[in-house]
């Protein structure tokens, strides 16, 4: 169905595109405009917010294309450099909820001599994973890992916008640490604090989320209240690109 109302808005942008570029943006800006015009400020900042959530979706399907399948913020915010650069060339990875494995195949090439597993429940993102050239040391297996991770002495564990995705993060935590055995975790989340219309939304009670099925996007604050209460301490946390990279040990004692 998706494809299908893609190819028809790819028939109806060719009849739109007749009309000159300087008119469509004067009437897509005028119709913004009229239905903002609530008596109350308010509901008119709801309705704004609610179609840039709709502009935030037809954005990143045009960056997927734009790079060939694969999301250009991967390449531009160079934030699997933060995960390569803590992994050593001999250690075990597990990278949990690995979606189509870009994130996992970027380990794998930088760290030859790594073993590098990707567990993700979406079958159709995992077939992509298991479909693209993947160097010798990278596998992928289908799994929640909510339930059960992959057996085997695992020293880091991956969690690349995986967090904000989890009810019980601190429970999840605590099992992945109980069941990998991993003495480092290396976490990427969304940051709330990453622009004032976050907390704007939050006031006008509309969604303040990236993601539909987000649970939270985390203060510092909270971030480091639920690393504290699974029993990891933050040895490294940064906030490039609005979001939270951590670098995060079992127990207390420091990296």
């Amino acid at each position: 169905m998706k494809a299908l109302l893609l190819r028809l808005a790819d028939l109806l942008a060719t009849i739109w595109r007749l009309l000159p570029e300087r008119l469509r943006t004067g009437l897509i800006t005028g119709i913004l405009v009229l239905d903002s015009r609530h008596p109350d400020p308010a509901q008119g900042l709801r309705r704004l917010m609610a179609v840039r959530d709709r502009l935030e979706l037809v954005t990143a399907e045009r960056a997927m294309a734009y790079g060939k399948g694969e999301h250009p913020k991967h390449r531009l915010t160079r934030y699997h450099d933060f995960f390569i650069d803590r992994i050593g060339n001999g250690d075990r990875v597990l990278d949990v909820g690995c979606g189509y494995g870009a994130v996992a195949r970027s380990i794998a090439r930088a760290r030859p001599g790594s073993t590098v597993l990707g567990i993700d429940m979406n079958k159709p993102r995992l077939a992509q994973a298991m479909a693209a050239d993947n160097p010798p040391n990278l596998s992928f297996v289908e799994g929640d890992a909510t339930r059960t991770v992959p057996e085997g002495g695992w020293n880091v564990v991956v969690l690349s916008n995986v967090l904000e995705h989890i009810v019980d993060r601190v429970g999840f935590l605590s099992a992945l640490t109980a069941a990998t055995g991993a003495e480092r975790f290396l976490i990427r989340v969304p940051h709330f604090s990453r622009e004032w219309q976050m907390a704007l939304r939050k006031e006008l009670g509309v969604n303040y989320y990236g993601d539909d099925d987000h649970k939270i996007e985390h203060t510092l604050a909270e971030f480091r209240t639920e690393m504290e209460s699974a029993g990891l301490s933050i040895a490294e946390v940064a906030t490039p690109w609005g979001e939270i990279w951590a670098d995060c040990r079992c127990g207390k004692g420091k990296p």
